[in-house]
């Protein structure tokens, strides 16, 4: 099946379902009334021309133009149209998007071998479909919005830094980030990662040429040799890892986020001995977010139009929403009444590890509702959106009613054990389920939740399960 399969399966129901929307929303719907215009103006040579109330770069209109670009010598040869401006139709700009759903699709898929290099072809591909699938990465992709193009540059971005193509990847990330400015984060998270997989490769090879340097020393100063040291030193290693086994059993039975901890203590000590080859090798990442810093000093702002209504504030409450949104879409694959009996059970009988950081982590999300809850004024005064009337319906229905995002802080950690085998994994699903943002932000849901859906349904893959272990054998050598 592979990639091709995703891209033709994709196709069948991408085109059919563009013409039916086509046909029954012709003309612009809600933002689309401001992008729309905004290429077009673009497909007429205005370059200078921009709408005050767009908050985002031009980088989806430029990737238009390069997309009519190549439909218009058929539209020319059919006569659909008479000139290049012409060409550029609601319609036509609307199936740019349909060409990056395709291309996330086969993205999805390709994240999905290099993750899972152990699942089949059938596997995978399914699991990229399904993940096409997804509601909100499914609407708008019949829109003209910048969701779906900047998803695809994030997941290209991902892919090339998974690959060890830095400087492709920063490529992708300035993409992205010419499409939607908040993607900046997302180009730290994949630095940040590809940091993690450099490190730990590094510390391998390092390893490995200094056991082959003791090969060649056949005799020590004490006129031991060295298999002699080797078996004492491993011998003494598998000691350690016995205790630290046992260690670890205790721990994780006790408080599952110790290893965690330990493990990412394990990454940032190892990555700071290797300071001077990261900063050379992920120079290209730096490079853009000091671009970025000296952007918003420029413009005074993050976002380019409408500053006065998307003032950067603390969002805290973001961190809840989301994670309570990833609990319910995610639910059948981890929630289970086993898991839940489970996990009370498990609080209840070591309460007293468990008591203080769950009443920590409750406090805090406790504040960060209470005082850091905040309504966008574009979502107040817009009846079109669904999260209006979630707002108005649900969470101000009832002085009580926000507080129950805090029931994730329970419900997530049904999935946690899976993804703390995995520190790549941990990683990337607890960043992407903890990730602030500033706003209720549909594309910050839409990348929060396309992308941890498929690394937790491959958290049986255990590439870093043993990073602490690992990093102990090397302080050995």
């Amino acid at each position: 099946m592979g990639k091709l399969a995703v891209a033709v399966i994709t196709s069948l129901w991408v085109i059919p379902m563009s013409i039916i929307v086509n046909h029954i929303v012709p003309e612009p719907y809600m933002d689309e009334i401001f992008h729309v215009p905004q290429a077009q103006q673009y497909c007429n040579g205005n370059f200078k021309s921009w709408d005050p109330m767009i908050t985002t770069p031009p980088g989806l209109y430029y990737l238009s133009l390069a997309h009519v670009a190549t439909l218009f010598p058929g539209m020319l040869l059919m006569e659909n149209t008479k000139s290049f401006a012409g060409a550029c139709s609601t319609s036509v700009l609307r199936s740019t998007n349909c060409v990056f759903a395709v291309l996330c699709g086969v993205l999805v898929y390709e994240i999905i071998r290099f993750l899972g290099p152990n699942l089949s072809d059938r596997k995978a591909t399914l699991m990229a479909l399904v993940m096409s699938l997804y509601p909100l990465h499914w609407f708008f992709t019949f829109l003209y919005y910048t969701d779906v193009a900047s998803l695809t540059a994030v997941l290209a971005m991902y892919l090339a830094c998974l690959r060890k193509r830095f400087m492709l990847s920063a490529l992708f990330g300035t993409l992205a980030v010419f499409v939607r400015q908040t993607n900046v984060v997302w180009m730290l998270f994949v630095a940040c990662s590809g940091i993690i997989d450099f490190t730990l490769d590094s510390s391998r090879q390092k390893e490995k040429q200094e056991v082959n340097q003791d090969l060649h020393q056949p005799v020590d100063r004490k006129g031991e040799t060295l298999r002699s040291n080797l078996r004492k030193r491993k011998s003494d290693s598998s000691s350690d890892s016995r205790y630290r086994l046992n260690l670890g059993k205790m721990i994780s039975s006790t408080e599952d986020t110790s290893g965690l901890v330990y493990e990412i203590f394990a990454v940032i000590s190892t990555s700071w001995t290797m300071k001077w080859e990261i900063l050379v090798k992920f120079s290209p990442f730096i490079v853009v977010v000091v671009g970025f810093g000296i952007f918003i000093l420029w413009n005074g702002g993050v976002v380019l139009g409408a500053k006065e209504a998307h003032v950067v504030s603390p969002h805290f409450a973001q961190i809840m929403y989301f994670s309570l949104v990833s609990v319910l879409f995610t639910a059948p694959l981890h929630l289970s009444v086993d898991q839940l009996r489970n996990q009370f059970q498990k609080l209840h009988r070591y309460w007293p590890l468990s008591f203080l950081p769950t009443l920590v982590a409750l406090l805090a999300g406790l504040a960060s509702v209470h005082f850091f809850s905040l309504a966008h004024p574009y979502l107040l005064a817009d009846n079109r959106h669904y999260p209006f009337y979630l707002w108005r319906k649900i969470i101000n229905a009832h002085w009580l009613m926000k507080y129950l995002s805090e029931l994730d802080l329970v419900l997530s950690q049904s999935n946690s054990e899976n993804s703390k085998e995995d520190l790549g994994l941990g990683l990337f699903l607890s960043y992407m389920r903890r990730s602030c943002s500033y706003a209720i932000d549909r594309v910050q849901i839409l990348h929060h939740s396309v992308l941890p859906l498929h690394a937790s349904l491959l958290c049986q893959k255990q590439r870093l399960r043993n990073l602490a272990s690992h990093w102990n054998d090397i302080r050995l050598y």
